[in-house]
């Protein structure tokens, strides 16, 4: 089975990223760091359950190891969005296999955190991008326990797509969390939270 893992917000700059979402959600986020690989960036905040949101970016800095780069980053336009779910797996090669279009296990790091994440080799999720990323993390360290608390809870993650009942019927076997709904409707994803300043909304 998979569990959600983190929500990526992406960004053309990660500045833009951090404004929209501390403005939007009332608290700081922290940095994260480079990921070579993809030439990418990112601001973390920790969330409530053990999960944590991604502010993710093109660093200008980094030349991409690999591309297209991953979560579709290179055709990224417009204001900061909601753009991709994260779904952790004991077993990404077996998961990445059954759900089509996820992509073949690729090493990353960060740090001393290690992990593998499946990434199309187009930088493009199945669904335009509303299906899960899927990852298997490598040891027992996790972003979400280095994170200052936040006193944000993840309350609910809509995934609207034009084909959301087959998309819902592909992920059914596989994951099984509450907060995940899937609507009919232009491909988006939109994020309701708890917050100490009330109940707040990412899309």
């Amino acid at each position: 089975m998979l569990e959600l893992d983190h929500i990526a917000v992406a960004c053309e700059t990660l500045a833009a990223g951090q404004r929209a979402v501390e403005e939007a959600l009332g608290v700081a986020m922290v940095p994260g760091g480079a990921h070579a690989r993809f030439g990418t960036h990112n601001m973390l905040l920790g969330l409530e359950d053990g999960l944590y949101l991604e502010v993710i970016a093109i660093d200008p800095e980094g030349a991409p190891e690999q591309s297209p780069r991953w979560f579709d980053l290179d055709q990224f336009s417009g204001p900061p969005r909601l753009g991709n779910w994260i779904c952790r797996s004991s077993d990404l090669t077996g998961d990445a296999a059954a759900l089509p279009g996820s992509g073949a296990p690729v090493a990353l790091s960060r740090g001393d955190l290690r992990w593998q994440m499946a990434v199309p080799a187009s930088g493009v999720l199945p669904f335009n991008n509303c299906q899960p990323a899927l990852m298997e993390w490598q040891g027992d360290a996790h972003p979400a326990q280095r994170l200052p608390a936040s006193g944000v809870r993840l309350v609910a993650l809509e995934v609207r797509h034009p084909e959301a009942d087959a998309l819902a019927a592909r992920m059914a076997p596989y994951l099984a969390d509450a907060r995940v709904r899937y609507d009919i409707g232009e491909p988006s994803l939109i994020a309701t939270f708890d917050t100490p300043h009330g109940r707040r909304e990412l899309r």
